[in-house]
């Protein structure tokens, strides 16, 4: 399933740091290691895994050294690999990286592939796929909840349960599988009976899971709220009161937002990508439109879109038109200006948009920002809060897999209540596990595999 030779990589993000490390692994990571690598107390003989050795990385065709380190050697298959590991530890220059990275390569290594060191764990069975991805969540983890969640998927609470809900199909494929061999012992009715009850029960457990996906993948992913409203509005002022920082640009003049500034913010958990966006009128300035452009099409991908409306000026046909535009979007108005006298009632409004809830906000004096958080939350948890002691679903790839699955058992479950042929019935049985295999990897394609490890970065 993959190459047995030897990959290294910069394990470190790029750019200059205290600490750098590149990574090998594979058969031949100790020697590559000692080619490079002088300390008077290191040798390949008697080198003790687990431990830390002193030394200096020396260029072997000129005797300098690069760089004072500190090397870790994990024997296979106590390592994260599953393989022989060899990590160095340096000081975290691009440049000595780098030309380290060069001699590992020149010694026997090649550079490794975009997730090749987490599918080589996954292939030599120290983690199963779901893991895999949850390493990728820890690094890419936008908030707390989201942390513990991809960490709760990582010690394999998911795939544990997956596993249980696998085992239980294929005792039931068993008894399927019996009546086949032996055509003369049809299944009774009681044993029919009994085996739809155990394929309801799987199928609750299946059903319960999925129902977290949507949750789920909001506080892996996040949202996009969109900032949109006519010039003036107080769009930018806005982002910056949500923010709590000074991050667009705020004036007096018409058009000053013209580019998309995308900043992230944590409602309740769940990271919340806001857009602020140019403001929408007619305009014959190039640049603007273009800008203007860019806003129609963000609000048609957004999952939420903040109306921002001037309460302090009466509403006008670019607001009725950007209203109009909205409809079918979840919409959340903030009436800004709500220090000035207010020109309008909030029926006028409503009767626009009458599902979408009406915060009053000063952006200038920090009114009503909590009250829009709040109401961001709302919409985004629909009044359920996030529990983090349950297990979740945090991938869109696991949720399909268990709503395939779940059609698949009753199916099955159907088949049996019919007295289907019991061959019939195991045809749906063996679908289910197939699609509850892919979301641990006993049943994942290449095709999957690759496209989940080609998301992660090199040197993970």
């Amino acid at each position: 399933m993959y190459d047995s030779d030897t990959i290294a990589a910069i394990a470190t993000p790029p750019g200059s740091s205290a600490i750098g490390i590149i990574r090998i692994s594979g058969p031949e990571s100790l020697r590559i290691a000692a080619s490079l690598f002088r300390s008077p107390s290191f040798s390949p003989e008697t080198i003790r895994s687990h431990h830390l050795y002193h030394g200096r990385i020396v260029d072997p065709h000129d005797g300098c050294t690069l760089d004072e380190v500190l090397v870790s050697y994990m024997r296979a298959p106590t390592s994260y690999t599953g393989e022989d590991v060899v990590e160095i530890n340096m000081h975290g220059g691009m440049l000595v990286l780098q030309k380290t990275l060069e001699l590992v390569c020149a010694a026997g290594a090649r550079i490794a592939r975009p997730g090749e060191f987490t599918r080589r764990a996954f292939c030599n069975g120290r983690m199963d796929l779901a893991q895999a991805e949850a390493v990728m969540d820890i690094i890419n983890a936008q908030t707390e909840i989201g942390l513990k969640l991809a960490s709760r998927l990582l010690t394999g609470e998911l795939s544990h349960t997956i596993n249980l809900l696998m085992d239980d199909v294929i005792d039931i494929t068993a008894h399927l599988e019996a009546a086949i061999d032996f055509p003369e012992d049809d299944i009774q009715p009681q044993d029919a009976h009994a085996l739809a009850q155990r394929i309801s029960g799987i199928l609750e457990s299946l059903r319960r899971l999925q129902a977290t996906s949507t949750q789920g993948t909001m506080i892996r992913t996040g949202i996009q709220a969109v900032i949109a409203g006519k010039p003036n509005v107080g769009k930018s002022s806005i982002l910056n009161a949500l923010l709590g920082h000074y991050r667009a640009i705020v004036t007096p003049e018409p058009g000053t937002t013209r580019d998309i500034i995308q900043e992230t913010i944590n409602i309740s958990g769940v990271p919340v990508h806001l857009v602020d966006t140019a403001g929408i009128r007619e305009s014959h300035h190039a640049v603007e439109q273009i800008g203007i452009d860019m806003t129609r099409a963000r609000i048609q991908h957004a999952d939420i879109v903040i109306l921002v409306l001037d309460g302090s000026i009466p509403l006008d046909e670019f607001d009725r038109s950007i209203m109009h535009m909205l409809q079918g979007k979840h919409v959340l108005v903030a009436v800004n200006k709500s220090d000035l006298p207010r020109a309008y009632a909030d029926d006028a409004v409503a009767s626009l948009m009458p599902h979408a809830p009406v915060i009053h906000v000063s952006a200038l004096m920090q009114q009503g920002i909590d009250a829009m958080r709040d109401a961001l939350a709302a919409m985004l948890l629909h009044d359920t809060p996030i529990n983090v002691s349950e297990i979740m679903v945090a991938h869109v790839r696991h949720g399909h897999a268990l709503l395939q699955a779940a059609e698949a058992l009753e199916h099955a479950r159907q088949g049996l209540q019919a007295k289907q042929a019991p061959e019939l019935i195991a045809v749906d049985l063996q679908s289910a596990l197939a699609h509850l295999g892919e979301i641990t990897g006993r049943s994942a394609s290449e095709d999957i595999l690759d496209t989940i490890f080609e998301s992660f970065c090199i040197g993970k």
